[in-house]
C-alpha cells in the first residue's frame, strides 16, 4: 500500500509517538522511511542565499534526524534522513513531491488556542497544500483529559 512516507519530526517528545506508529506501519507494508526536520531560523531559512555555514542549532537537528534513521535502521527498517530549511510546511509538502512519497505522516500537538490563530498549525496547512495523503497522529500525553 504505502511505499516510501515522509516522516517530519520537530525535535520534541511529539516523536516518540510519530515514530513509533511508523514504525508498525513501514513493517506491515514493506516502506522506506524517509524523515525530515525543518529548520525554519534565520539562518537555516538563508543558508543557501547567503552562503551560510550551518548554524549550531542546524547542527544538533541533523545529529538528532541521523540518531532517529539510526535507530529505525537498528530496528531492520529502511530509513533515511533529510535536513531541510525554510518554511516547514511548504518544504514538507515540496519534499513529499519531489521524493515521490505516497503518505505523509506527521505527530500533532492537537489546537494550542491562541498560537494556532496567530502562527498557523504546520499539520493544518500540509494537508490543505498536499496532494499526497496525510496522516495525523495526535500525542496521546498531549490530549486533553476527560472528566468522569
Amino acid at each position: 500500500m504505502y511505499r516510501r512516507i515522509l516522516v517530519p519530526l520537530e525535535h520534541s517528545g511529539t516523536d516518540a509517538c510519530i515514530l513509533a506508529h511508523v514504525r508498525t506501519l513501514a513493517r506491515q507494508c514493506g516502506a522506506r522511511l524517509l524523515l525530515v526536520h525543518v529548520a525554519d531560523g534565520w539562518a537555516a531559512r538563508n543558508q543557501q542565499a547567503l552562503d551560510l555555514r550551518e548554524s549550531d542549532e542546524m547542527r544538533k537537528d541533523r545529529a538528532y534526524l541521523e540518531d532517529q534513521a539510526t535507530r529505525l535502521r537498528d530496528d531492520g527498517l529502511d530509513a533515511e534522513a533529510v535536513l531541510a530549511g525554510g518554511d516547514p510546511a511548504r518544504e514538507i509538502v515540496a519534499l513529499a513531491e519531489r521524493e515521490q512519497c505516497d503518505l505523509i505522516a506527521m505527530g500533532t500537538h492537537g489546537h494550542r488556542l491562541l498560537a494556532d490563530i496567530v502562527y498557523g498549525s504546520v499539520a493544518n496547512t500540509v494537508r490543505h497544500l498536499s496532494m499526497v495523503p496525510v496522516l495525523l497522529v495526535r500525542d496521546p500525553q498531549l490530549a486533553p483529559r476527560s472528566t468522569p
